[in-house]
């Protein structure tokens, strides 16, 4: 029997990029003209990260400026073991993670954790894949519904569907239980798809409107 594949994510890492690697090491030399490539390559998925997470357009600005400051800092510790974007992610997570708790922003609600309502009790697999959002769901709207996500569950949902981080990883970084970060990804989820069913209810009425013009 073939074992199944772990979960990548809703929304796929790109490949290693022609020339990464050489700039990589450049940059480590101190060659800033590589340095400003791998900005160029890498700025958007970082500012994206930062939205997603942040939920606010001039915070993401500014936490993905400070995301390649601390690169151009840490890149001599680069080795390697993981691809690179993988690296630069988990390190503006951290960031991320490290600003918020500045703020004094609880990054995971505690609610319902120990005794959940049976209507929205985690089922035994409620950390595993979710068909039902991974599927043929359009990326727009996808995105819109997790901006529309409470901080805490898009937290979750994005570190754990998105970037791929597993619930042992997310308990850590955000100092809760593993039960805690599974709980909070199923009514995540549960959320996303109420959000969904709204975007298309909302929309059918134009469509239908338009059909019989």
């Amino acid at each position: 029997m073939t074992q199944e594949k772990p979960n990548p994510g809703l929304f796929k890492r790109n490949p290693p990029i022609a020339g990464e690697a050489e700039a990589i090491e450049a940059a480590k030399n101190g060659d800033p003209d590589a340095f400003s490539k791998l900005y160029s390559l890498h700025k958007r998925r970082v500012y994206t990260l930062c939205l997603r997470m942040l939920g606010n357009v001039s915070e993401a600005e500014d936490m993905t400026q400070e995301a390649f400051l601390h690169l151009f800092r840490k890149l001599g510790s680069f080795r390697g073991e993981s691809a690179f974007s993988t690296w630069l992610h988990r390190l503006t997570v951290n960031l991320v993670l490290m600003h918020l708790r500045k703020k004094g922003l609880n990054l995971v609600s505690l609610e319902e954790t120990i005794s959940p309502s049976e209507e929205d009790a985690p089922k035994r697999d409620f950390g595993s894949r979710d068909p039902m959002l991974s599927g043929s769901v359009d990326r727009v709207a996808l995105e819109r519904a997790v901006a529309s996500l409470p901080p805490g569950y898009r937290m979750v949902f994005v570190l754990h569907d998105v970037e791929g981080f597993e619930h042992n990883e997310i308990a850590t970084m955000l100092e809760c239980s593993t039960g805690n970060s599974k709980s909070q990804l199923h009514k995540a989820r549960l959320k996303l798809r109420e959000l969904l069913r709204e975007q298309v209810s909302s929309t059918q009425p134009a469509v239908l409107k338009e059909a019989s013009a």
